[in-house]
Parts: structure tokens; C-alpha cells; sequence
């Protein structure tokens, strides 16, 4: 594990580094201009051809700001290549082939069946309304613009479970791990790691999986879900600032002990906090 920690934390660095440069300089009237390279996981900003009127990221429509810039990110099972299309005013298409390099997850093998998932009516009850309201709240859009940060640690603390992460049950996978798990007691505090709108704040009644969930949209398509919160102090709507106290470590919902999960979405996309962040700073 340590050793997989710390190469991670070297692939993050790299592209962290390149995902929080200033901003690409400006593209030529025919082509992109983006920073670091994409990876399975990772994240690109850039900037579109003078006159775009409309990018795409393969089907995805990608929104493009006043000064051009723009924000795509890859899944973590995104295929070996991409297209990046830009439509100018005059018709003219411009495309640009993206090659998307493969990560080496951390794959656990157990010589055991998967058992498969048995959800009850009674459980599928209160689930339902809850994937309802977390799918509404990613189909928000909002004013954000904490997607153009260099992204912060919303705690320091040890990792204890990596994005990717699996478990193949005699050759048959398991779902993966789809967020960066932080140590942590119960109560220690949780910071916004980039500015962004509060889209869905489960205060009173925690989810059955997932518990307090708090989530906060970067901008973009880019968003954040904090898992397991024993607090919730922000609400609906709210404006955060980066390294604002937006609630606090928990175990609340299906976890074993106190931690934080941070997922990352970019649009229908999971991605790797670990290379929005960067490497987790000492403690």
C-alpha cells in the first residue's frame, strides 16, 4: 500500500503541477492549447481556438468561458484515445486526438464468490429518493468558479483508501473504489478545497449509504461529495471559499470507523482527487 501511495503521489504531482500552471497561453486561430496530459482519472484545463462557438469532448459538451478557458477530465475506465472538437463561428471544425494513458490500480484478489447485492423494498425505498436528490444536484448549474484553483487537501491526514481501488472476487471485479479515503476522529474539521456552491447538504437525515453528505459544485461540471459527516455547517446554496469549514469528520452511514471520503465528478466522469489536489502535504 505504501508504495502504491507514493507512486500515486509522484503521478500527481506531475500532473497537478501541470493542471495548476497559469493559464495556457492563448491558442492559435486553429488549434487548443492545454495544459499537462491526459490520464485516466486526471483533468485538463484550456483554452479553445479564437472564434470556438462550441467544444466537445468526444459527446460531451464542454463549456468555454469568455477568455476561452475550459475544463475536461477523464474517467477512471476512460478508453486509450479522445477527440476534443471545436466548432468555429464560420463553420470550420477543429479536432484535436487525445491519447489517454492507463493507471495501474490497486487490484485485490480474493478466492471468494461475489455476493451479489441484495436491496430490500424497504431499503430501496429510502434510496431511491436519495440517488434522486444526487442526481438533481449534479444536474445543477451554478456561477462557480473554483474550478480555474489550484485544488487543496479539504483535510491532512494519512490516506487509507485510494481511488480505483478493487477487489476481483475469482476473476469477477467488484466495484471500484470511486473516491480518496481520510483518516481522521470523529469531529475534526473538513475544508472546502476550492471555492464553490452548495448543491446538496444532507443535514437532518443522513443517507443510508453515504450519511451526512455534503456536496459542492466547483463550476463547470466539476463537483465534490464529502461522505460520512458527523456535521454539516454550510447550506443549500451557500457561496464556500476555498479553506472555508464546510462540516466536519464523521461515521455516519455504511462506514467502519471515522474517515473522510472525498469524491470528484466532472460531469458523468469519476475522477482522482489525488490528481486535483496533488500530493497530501505533511501532517
Amino acid at each position: 500500500m505504501t508504495v502504491r501511495i507514493v507512486v500515486a503521489a509522484a503521478l500527481a504531482l506531475a500532473i497537478a503541477g501541470a493542471v495548476a500552471a497559469q493559464a495556457p497561453s492563448p491558442a492559435g486561430t486553429r488549434g487548443f492549447s492545454l495544459s499537462g496530459d491526459p490520464v485516466q482519472g486526471g483533468a485538463q484545463i484550456g483554452t479553445a481556438p479564437a472564434g470556438a462557438v462550441a467544444v466537445k469532448l468526444g459527446d460531451q459538451p464542454v463549456p468555454v468561458d469568455a477568455d476561452g478557458r475550459f475544463l475536461i477530465a477523464f474517467d477512471r475506465d476512460a478508453a486509450p484515445t479522445a477527440e476534443l472538437t471545436a466548432r468555429l463561428a464560420d463553420g470550420t471544425v477543429v479536432r484535436k486526438a487525445l491519447t489517454v494513458a492507463p493507471r495501474a490500480w490497486r487490484l485485490e484478489r480474493v478466492n471468494a464468490p461475489l455476493r451479489p447485492t441484495r436491496n430490500s423494498e424497504a431499503f430501496l425505498a429510502l434510496r431511491r429518493p436519495e440517488l434522486e436528490r444526487i442526481a438533481a444536484a449534479r444536474a445543477m448549474v451554478t456561477d462557480a468558479q473554483g474550478w480555474r484553483q489550484k485544488f487543496i487537501w479539504p483535510r491532512t491526514g494519512r490516506i487509507s483508501g485510494l481511488f480505483g481501488a478493487q477487489r476481483i472476487y475469482q476473476g469477477q471485479p467488484g466495484s471500484y473504489h470511486g473516491g480518496v479515503d481520510i483518516a481522521g476522529a470523529t469531529g475534526e474539521p473538513v475544508v472546502a478545497p476550492a471555492d464553490g456552491v452548495v448543491i446538496l447538504a444532507a443535514s437532518d437525515a443522513p443517507f443510508t449509504l453515504e450519511g451526512h453528505l455534503l456536496m459542492i459544485d466547483h463550476g463547470h461540471g466539476l463537483n465534490s461529495a464529502f461522505l460520512h459527516l458527523s456535521r454539516i455547517d454550510v447550506r443549500m446554496g451557500d457561496h464556500v471559499r476555498q479553506g472555508q469549514r464546510i462540516g466536519a469528520v464523521g461515521a455516519t452511514g455504511r462506514a467502519t470507523g471515522p474517515h473522510l471520503h472525498w469524491g470528484m465528478k466532472w460531469n458523468d466522469a469519476r475522477i482522482d482527487p489525488l490528481l486535483i489536489a496533488g500530493p497530501m502535504p505533511p501532517g
